[in-house]
């Protein structure tokens, strides 16, 4: 990492964007190194970067692409890239696609989703036509049917599918159902969620010769976050340098973490990113260095600022919305989302701490919180009806019974009970 390059990022923000300027208005004038910022408070962040009178963004509006970031909600949240950003995004994330088993020549079936400001069909694109390796591009999109899909990849001779684990796991349930193989596939790329056991097993059952890698770690908020690493461990990666640089913070403390096998949250800096500055921003991840090599991590699950479920992303903020919404009577005295996966698909466990006497009414309590999160995040009960998410549920306990931080004593407000592989 350059010190320059940090340097003049943190001026700029300061000088050009409201809420930096803001955010960092009791810091020395000449502060320039990471650890003297503080992290960036993600609602805050959000509630600043509106799409009107927004106070993120150092300058107009007028040369950049939107896109959508947070999963469908009343409430979207915008994040936008300058031409030459997203170039210099394509292009590093593009050079990482070589670590992935990518090989001259190969046919890639691009089954991202597109569409409604999505970004990750048409970034996946763009970074396989930035790779330093020639290959054949398949922008088939993970929105087509399957039954075109199928004769598509066996047509066309595709050797590389690229998609999130829950459209591969899609695809190949059709494969192995229907018994037409596309037997020219060697190399499965996943990104946007975990993989887990259950998961491998039914793509290896399907594509036998295909070996299961992440795509790379990325986001359209926090940009790049993690170059994969040749490896068993599909969760380990590396941080892109010099294009951002990737901390490990204590959860209790904030403080960076240096030494391996301590997890702690996820926060990325990107170097190249101006118009909308991500400074000390949370990815929303836990992750771990491994000590295997320069900035190697393994990536353990969501942190507490948003959780993933199947293909669906929630934040800690919609279930606390969805409760105060509903709870007009103050029953609920602390809450905590539970991620579990059974029968191989993930499920979402609200856990509710109700107020001592607070037996009345929780059944229909539940039930309006359910419909205020399914409200916030449509995407749910649509993949409760495609069958890749468990229904939401909702369990209520005593608030002695609510995780807490060993270390500190706080509320541990997101539980990955998932095992990861």
């Amino acid at each position: 990492m350059s010190a320059q390059q940090l340097s003049d990022l943190i001026r700029f923000a300061r000088h050009n964007s409201p809420f930096y300027q803001e955010l960092y208005a009791s810091l020395p004038p000449h502060a320039d190194r990471l650890t003297d910022l503080p992290v960036v408070d993600q609602q805050a962040f959000w509630a600043a970067n509106t799409p009107h009178g927004g106070r993120v963004l150092t300058g107009p509006l007028s040369e950049a692409t939107v896109y959508k970031t947070g999963g469908t909600t009343g409430s979207p949240k915008f994040s936008v890239y300058t031409r030459d950003e997203w170039r210099t995004f394509v292009t590093a994330f593009g050079q990482g696609l070589v670590d992935t088993g990518l090989r001259p020549g190969h046919r890639v079936a691009d089954l991202f989703y597109a569409g409604e400001l999505y970004a990750s069909f048409l970034f996946v694109l763009d970074s396989l036509a930035h790779a330093p390796v020639d290959n054949v591009r398949l922008p088939i999109g993970g929105g087509a049917p399957l039954e075109s899909t199928i004769p598509t990849l066996r047509d066309l001779s595709a050797q590389v599918l690229a998609g999130t684990p829950t459209t591969l796991c899609r695809l190949a349930e059709q494969v192995v159902a229907a018994g037409d193989r596309p037997d020219a596939v060697e190399l499965l790329l996943f990104g946007g969620e975990a993989l887990f056991d259950d998961q491998r097993r039914l793509l290896a059952r399907a594509f036998p010769r295909a070996e299961a890698r992440s795509i790379g770690y990325a986001s359209v908020d926090a940009g790049l976050l993690g170059r994969p690493v040749p490896g068993p461990d599909a969760r380990v990666h590396r941080a892109f340098t010099p294009h951002s640089v990737v901390e490990i913070l204590d959860d209790s403390t904030d403080e960076p973490v240096t030494e391996p096998g301590r997890p702690g949250r996820v926060v990325v800096t990107s170097l190249f990113r101006r118009l909308m500055p991500i400074i000390r921003y949370p990815a929303g991840d836990r992750a771990e260095w491994t000590g295997t090599g320069p900035g190697h991590f393994r990536i353990l699950g969501r942190a507490e600022e948003g959780v993933r479920v199947g293909p669906v992303s929630l934040y800690t903020q919609d279930a606390q919305s969805a409760v105060a919404t509903a709870d007009t009577e103050g029953q609920v005295v602390g809450m905590q989302l539970v991620v579990r996966r059974w029968e191989g698909r993930d499920g979402l466990v609200l856990r509710l701490a109700a107020a001592p006497g607070g037996q009345h009414g929780r059944e229909g309590l539940a039930g309006a919180v359910v419909t205020e999160l399914e409200k916030a995040r449509p995407l749910y009960p649509d993949s409760v009806r495609a069958g890749f998410v468990h229904p939401l549920s909702v369990e209520w306990v005593r608030h002695r019974d609510l995780a807490v931080n060993p270390r500190s004593g706080k509320l541990v407000r997101v539980l990955d009970e998932r095992p990861t592989a």
